[in-house]
């Protein structure tokens, strides 16, 4: 099977080989185990035919992997596989440029569980479900995990295999560690996938897959791969780029070991009586589904709610929006990506595909989503009023949503956690 790289993708990656070459060999003295460069000189860049920060960059860069290389030889990859790794390693510019771009604005739930979910979205997963039923039988009946389920992260994490990426796996994992913002958890990866080369699973020109290092048509990281990839098909490989049998078992298989419970759903969207106080949807707060219908939560169609002894309620939206109770296969979802709106896309996906419905309840879509900047207005907001929201970051974690939780109840309005611009003036007027 060959993957071609795009032309315009290729001119993303800076050539070791070719261009710090000229400046490790250009050393005086006799080459250690790490080679150091020879000091940049105009003549030096002349000769590698780019600009002297350019080559200072490749320089740099060299320096790392040959320091990666002699800790790596240390944690027993031979040398063979550092050669095949190595010797024509890239910078790859762009997947610094994805690591350190931070969006603006952030996507409302619904635009994104709408985009996941989308009639054709479902119908695509209903043929591709069809076309490869003997893989999704075999890894449903050997891990538990329904199909509808690993089609939907099919689905999401490459589009049924259609985009899962075109950067060689050690190219980026290799400038991500270089970059240093994440330098110890790239290094962890990278060796990790020296060890699936050495293992002969795959070929470095087929280990493609993200800027980000996560690989094959359901984007395993090289740690989870290590970890969970099944050979399903006994070719003696786990190929989770070619092979259906091996994706669809290795999906399985990451969800098996994530806390997944067969005969479970994921969830069901529910309706909650009216004096629910929205403090208590957070999945801190988990109690079995008896006592939650004891409380007046209900299904929307009258019938049971999901059997769980340890249920949370889910209100993505705000106290205005759809409500979800959820157990573990929910939470299972979310070892897999820990955002509550890609496990809520994945959930609702696989329930579509299956047959089932799409939310019920209208979304609140008069609210606009605050920017990354307006949260963290929010957070200093919150801090300078005595609402403890964590450091301003930006990110809507546990702690600013409790601190955003107090500050609602100071108002006496639904304590849900979600943020919005008007919540956001009342906290800035004096």
């Amino acid at each position: 099977m060959h993957f071609p790289f795009p032309a315009k993708q290729r001119r993303n990656w800076r050539p070791v080989a070719t261009l710090a070459a000229v400046a490790l060999t250009a050393c005086a003295s006799p080459p250690s185990t790490t080679p150091q460069p020879a000091p940049i000189t105009p003549a030096l860049a002349q000769a590698a035919n780019v600009s002297p920060d350019d080559l200072a960059l490749q320089q740099g860069f060299a320096r790392w992997v040959a320091g990666f290389m002699d800790s790596a030889r240390a944690a027993g990859v031979d040398d063979a596989t550092l050669h095949l790794a190595f010797d024509d390693a890239h910078y790859v510019p762009r997947a610094v440029e994805a690591d350190r771009k931070q969006p603006e604005f952030t996507r409302a739930v619904w635009d994104y569980v709408e985009a996941i979910a989308s009639p054709a979205r479902v119908l695509h997963g209903q043929q591709k479900l069809a076309e490869v039923q003997d893989a999704l039988d075999a890894a449903s009946a050997r891990y538990g995990v329904p199909q509808a389920t690993i089609v939907a992260i099919w689905g999401m994490e490459s589009d049924y295999g259609a985009n899962y990426g075109d950067i060689p796996t050690i190219d980026a994992l290799a400038t991500l560690g270089f970059e240093g913002r994440r330098e110890a958890w790239a290094s962890t990866q990278l060796m990790a996938a020296l060890k699936i080369l050495q293992s002969g699973d795959i070929d470095r020109a087929h280990m493609i897959g993200s800027w980000a290092g996560a690989m094959g048509q359901t984007q395993f990281l090289p740690s989870a791969f290590l970890a969970f990839a099944v050979d399903a098909d006994g070719d003696g490989r786990r190929d989770i780029w070619g092979s259906m049998a091996d994706v669809a078992a290795s999906t399985a298989n990451f969800l098996a070991h994530s806390g997944w419970q067969t005969g479970q759903p994921w969830g069901a969207e529910v309706q909650l009586p009216p004096d629910f106080d929205a403090g208590r949807a957070d999945d801190s707060l988990r109690q079995a589904s008896a006592q939650w219908a004891g409380e007046g939560v209900h299904t929307l169609d009258g019938t049971p709610l999901p059997d769980f002894a340890d249920g949370a309620i889910l209100l993505p939206a705000g106290a205005r929006g759809p409500a979800f109770l959820v157990g573990p296969n929910f939470r299972a979802i979310l070892r897999y990506n820990n955002s509550n709106s890609y496990a809520l896309a994945v959930s609702l996906l696989a329930q579509r595909i299956a047959g089932g419905p799409g939310v019920q309840a209208p979304w609140p879509r008069d609210l606009q989503p605050l920017s990354r900047d307006q949260v963290k207005a929010l957070q200093s907001a919150l801090n300078d009023r005595g609402f403890p929201a964590g450091t301003p970051d930006g990110q809507l974690g546990p702690t600013t949503r409790q601190g955003l939780r107090a500050y609602q109840r100071s108002l006496g309005v639904p304590a849900d956690g979600y943020p919005t611009l008007d919540l956001l003036a009342k906290l800035q007027t004096p």
